[in-house]
C-alpha cells in the first residue's frame, strides 16, 4: 500500500505485538489518545543468511505483525479500526548479527567481542491496519561505541542478569548504559523502538502523538 494513501484510515485502537517491557514503556510515553493493548506473539525469528540487517528487522517485525493479526482474527472480534505495531531489534558487528544470548557464557562472549569497538543497532517496525491489507514496514540504524571492558567487569555485568533478554547482551537503558562510550543516531532505536520513525509512520494512519 502506498503510504500517501493511508490517511483515509480511521484507527480506534492500537495493539502492540510485543512482550518487551521496554517497548511497552516507550509506547506509553507517547500518551496516545487511543487505547493500547498488548498481544504477545510466539513467532519464528529465523532468517536467511543473505538478508541485510535492515531486511532482518523489517521482515521479522512484519512476521510478528501478521501473527498478531491472525491471533486477533481467531478471537472473532471486529478488526476494523485496529492498528497493530510490531518491532524487532538486532545488534550487528562486522556484518554478523547478534541476537539474544542463550546463556551467560554466550552473553560474555558477545560483550567481549563488542568491547572497545563500534557496532550497529537496527530496529524495525511494522504497522498493520488489521483486516485491510494496509501496512508500513521501516527500519533505522544507530551506531554505538562501547568502552574497553575488563573481563571482570563483563563478568559482573553478566551476573546482573540484565544481558539475558537483550540483543547483543546489553541494555543501554539500564546498567548497560555504563558500558557505552557514545552513540550516533537515535537513542530509542537502541532501546528497541525508534520513536521518531514510529511517530512519523503513525501520522500516516491518522494517529497523532500531540
Amino acid at each position: 500500500m502506498i503510504e500517501n494513501q493511508l490517511n483515509q484510515a480511521t484507527i480506534s485502537r492500537i495493539v502492540l505485538a510485543s512482550s518487551s517491557p521496554r517497548r511497552k514503556e516507550l509506547v506509553a510515553s507517547l500518551a496516545l489518545s487511543l487505547p493500547v493493548s498488548i498481544l504477545s506473539t510466539d513467532t519464528d525469528e529465523t532468517y536467511e543468511k543473505d538478508w541485510t540487517p535492515a531486511e532482518v528487522v523489517e521482515r521479522l517485525s512484519l512476521r510478528k505483525g501478521i501473527a498478531a493479526e491472525a491471533m486477533l482474527a481467531k478471537q472473532e472480534m471486529p478488526l476494523e479500526g485496529t492498528l497493530i505495531l510490531a518491532a524487532d531489534t538486532i545488534v550487528v558487528l562486522d556484518g554478523a548479527v547478534l541476537g539474544k544470548p542463550a546463556n551467560s557464557d554466550e552473553a560474555a562472549a558477545m560483550l567481549t567481542s563488542l568491547q572497545g569497538r563500534l557496532h550497529d543497532v537496527y530496529s524495525g517496525i511494522a504497522l498493520l491496519e488489521a483486516g485491510s491489507g494496509n501496512r508500513i514496514v521501516a527500519s533505522r540504524r544507530t551506531r554505538v561505541a562501547m568502552k574497553s571492558l575488563s573481563e571482570e567487569r563483563i563478568r559482573r555485568y553478566v551476573a546482573s542478569g540484565e544481558p539475558m533478554d537483550k540483543a547483543g547482551a546489553y541494555g543501554i537503558q539500564g546498567l548497560g548504559a555504563a558500558l557505552v562510550e557514545g552513540i550516533e543516531g537515535c537513542y530509542f532505536n537502541v532501546v528497541g523502538l525508534p520513536i521518531s520513525l514510529l511517530t512519523d509512520k503513525l501520522e500516516l494512519f491518522g494517529v497523532r502523538t500531540y
